[in-house]
């Protein structure tokens, strides 16, 4: 039966033909100096040659041991050196990431983080792909996807960027002419634009209830229900990151502030190794300051929204 050889053994002989002495080379290991001595013993043993000459004066290698000196010598060089690359690789923000992010939340406010980032950190090389579907990360070779929602592998580092509010809108237009909803269950009345076909689900009181609109268009792309909503096509809920250049310029409404709908959040998640390396702990922490804990898009549709309630109690 093979057995793997303990690199602590050799580390043991190289040290003792280094120093020419047990003695020495415990004390440069750290061990005392029958324990160096099983060690080089037992190294001996698994090899089946003897590698040092013990005398009175210390030790010296044999011929066989002076050439496995030689290559042992060497090997544990080439670790150390590979140690130090890791290291490197660890304490400096510089190397290749890779980063896999949903479509709408990446163009409208990830592009131009990763632009400032990479403009900050010129040794760090990012290879990005907008898309809405889950990736694997590790099979893939991703060293970071950025995530909104349920994390539901457990095997991945998940660090918390900020909260994804959604909110309910419609345009102006078609609140005017359809009159305001008061409660969730007026929405079953209206036109809904909607993102898949699971209902909204709101909290009244102490509760969560469910209703559904009548779908007028349907679609998988928040950019496209912003863009049905503000034509005033109907009511439509949407993340406050999507939703929020409309709010901003009146285009929609934010209804139904007082039924507060599911707050998901947005997570930097990484395979358990990538997240030690430097150049992704770097990005995330940029992240995380970028955008949390409070995103600034929310103060804009909160204020808006507040104005909107303003000028509506006032006529």
């Amino acid at each position: 039966m093979e057995h793997s050889t303990d690199l602590v053994d050799v580390l043991a002989f190289v040290r003792v033909v280094e120093t020419g002495s047990f003695a020495r080379a415990a004390e440069r290991m750290g061990l005392s100096k029958p324990v160096l001595s099983r060690r080089v013993a037992r190294l001996e043993d698994q090899l089946g040659a003897r590698l040092l000459t013990r005398t009175a004066r210390g030790a010296h290698a044999t011929d066989i041991g002076q050439s496995y000196y030689a290559r042992a010598a060497n090997i544990l060089a080439e670790l150390e050196a590979a140690q130090e690359v890791v290291a490197e690789a660890v304490t400096q923000i510089a190397g290749p990431i890779r980063l896999s992010a949903p479509l709408s939340f990446g163009i409208m406010h990830l592009a131009p983080a990763l632009t400032d980032f990479a403009a900050a950190h010129p040794k760090v090389e990012l290879d990005v792909e907008f898309e809405d579907r889950t990736v694997d990360l590790t099979g893939g070779g991703y060293d970071l996807a950025i995530r909104i929602g349920s994390l539901p592998d457990s095997s991945l580092v998940a660090r918390r960027i900020a909260p994804v509010r959604t909110v309910v809108v419609a345009s102006p237009a078609y609140l005017d002419r359809r009159g305001r909803p008061q409660r969730p269950a007026d929405l079953a009345a209206h036109d809904a634009i909607a993102y898949g076909t699971d209902p909204w689900r709101f909290r009244v009181g102490g509760r969560w209830e469910t209703v559904r609109g009548q779908t007028r268009l349907r679609g998988n792309n928040g950019e496209l229900l912003r863009a049905a909503a503000v034509a005033g096509l109907g009511v439509c809920i949407l993340p406050s990151f999507i939703a929020a250049p409309a709010i901003d310029s009146g285009e929609v409404e934010v209804i139904l502030l007082d039924f507060p709908l599911e707050e998901r959040a947005l997570h930097a998640v990484m395979p358990p190794g990538r997240s030690t390396t430097a150049r992704v702990r770097a990005l995330v922490d940029f992240l995380v300051a970028r955008f949390g804990p409070e995103p600034a898009w929310d103060p804009c549709w909160l204020a808006r929204s507040t104005e909107v309630g303003r000028a509506q109690a006032s006529r």
